[in-house]
């Protein structure tokens, strides 16, 4: 951001003889030079461009001093780093590396910064579905939920042979009397219940929803549409869905069998289940008890609930006795036995669901994807893109330029940290924007071939 202050000296220690004194007369500078790095993500990608045409403008041109795509480069990449309200803009607005990545160093108009301020990016982010004599911002929603999709398809070369997409519902804590406020027990605090879906590291849904509703409420028909847009371009692909035990329910497993789509969710335990491996449990106890170690037994059967599933299904008991108890987990699957065995469908494919936690935590704590603090839904449900998309960006980073540095594994925080937040001096000139780096960088070999590879 600009220093541009009183230039009266602050005098401070004096060190091997010499004067130390501090300034703020250092002119055009910015603490984000690395965010160059985002624009050209941006530009190989396109996602501010594509995401721009998944709005209507219906202003007068003759008075748009902010275009859509310019708001929108200027919210997500300020996410990204680190920016999360829209109060920051004030500031960042006049940001010389941001105003280089929008394509814009001056304002049309005078006496205007060449960025918007948090009135102009508020408007943005109360997009109704239409325009309307006091809202001339309209998003179109099933656009923007396709975008997700169409992102991830087209950072693949050649289609997987396959895929598996991972649901979990998690807690966004309200911050207020919100829209769609309501208590949840588990996470014994009002909240939304936001839906994510990811394929790896890839993020394909981020759906708002209010917490008075089961886990799995919605979940047919955002796999549906995720499904058939991936189908449409990947027809051959293989397809796991997986999820924990929230999402075992009788709908969802019937239009995965019915689809085409394989699927492994946890199974909550309970009597009838636990009864079936008693025999598993009873050799993991003795096994533990004369090693002094965790021991666990697996036992694969077909399993019916009494009254709410439409037919037998394969399930996976793992017996386990640890801590001098019985610790029994049980997970459904379409998958044979064949395909998967039931340690390895357990242990290597069930379990690695957990890493799809570590990406909702960088959603959140990263990239503030639960800032959803406006007053109606549709505001926090774009909030949550925005979040979501400057994620997307990230991962793109991340892919596209760090894949052969030690940060091609590294979480969003840790990106911003070590390679966007860099200090500079920003010259303007007729010919040339010079954006003069702190030499004391210690990831300049990175920066170096992320640009490299960006180009």
């Amino acid at each position: 951001m600009p220093t541009e202050c009183n230039p009266s000296l602050f005098e401070f220690a004096r060190v091997e003889g010499r004067a130390v004194v501090a300034s703020f007369d250092g002119g055009r500078m910015t603490s984000d030079a690395g965010a160059l790095l985002l624009g050209a993500v941006d530009r190989v990608i396109g996602l501010t461009r594509r995401l721009a045409g998944c709005f209507t403008d219906a202003r007068n041109p003759a008075f748009i001093e902010h275009a859509v795509e310019t708001l929108l480069m200027q919210r997500v990449v300020g996410i990204a780093l680190g920016y999360e309200d829209l109060i920051d803009h004030d500031e960042l607005r006049h940001d010389p590396v941001l105003a280089t990545l929008a394509g814009k160093l001056a304002a049309r108009r005078r006496n205007c910064a060449p960025l918007a301020g948090k009135s102009t990016l508020n408007r943005l982010e109360l997009s109704r579905t239409e325009p309307t004599r006091y809202g001339k911002l309209a998003a179109d929603a099933a656009a923007i939920e396709m975008l997700f999709i169409d992102l991830f398809l087209d950072a693949h070369r050649k289609a997987p042979e396959q895929i598996t997409l991972d649901l979990d519902a998690t807690d966004d804590p309200l911050h207020g009397h919100q829209e769609g406020r309501f208590f949840h027990g588990y996470y014994d605090c009002y909240c939304y219940l936001p839906l994510y879906v990811f394929c790896g590291r890839h993020l394909l849904a981020a759906k708002l929803r209010r917490s008075n509703i089961d886990a799995c409420a919605g979940a047919v028909d955002e796999i549906g549409r995720i499904v058939r847009r991936i189908r449409s371009r990947w027809p051959r692909v293989r397809i796991l869905l997986r999820a924990d035990s929230g999402f075992a329910r009788e709908p969802l497993m019937t239009w995965c069998e019915g689809n085409r789509v394989d699927y492994l969710f946890g199974l909550a335990r309970n009597e009838r289940l636990t009864a079936e491996i008693m025999a598993e449990i009873e050799a993991a106890r003795v096994e533990a008890e004369a090693s002094g170690k965790p021991a666990r037994r697996f036992r694969d059967f077909t399993w019916s609930t009494r009254d709410s599933w439409s037919r037998m299904r394969r399930v996976v008991g793992k017996a386990e006795w640890t801590g001098g108890a019985a610790n029994p987990r049980f997970v459904v699957t379409s998958l044979k036995p064949a395909q998967a065995e039931a340690r390895h469908l357990y242990e290597t494919i069930y379990c690695a669901r957990g890493e799809m936690e570590n990406r909702i935590k960088e959603c959140q704590l990263d990239l503030f994807a639960d800032r959803t603090s406006a007053a109606t839904m549709r505001a926090n449900q774009m909030r949550l893109w925005f979040a979501s998309f400057a994620y997307v960006l990230l991962c793109a980073l991340r892919r596209i330029g760090l894949a052969h540095t030690q940060f091609a594994k590294a979480t969003c925080g840790t990106i911003r940290l070590k390679l966007l937040k860099i200090g500079a001096l920003v010259r303007v000139s007729v010919r040339r924007i010079s954006v003069a780096m702190a030499s004391a960088c210690p990831w300049q070999h990175e920066f170096a071939l992320a640009h490299a590879l960006l180009q």
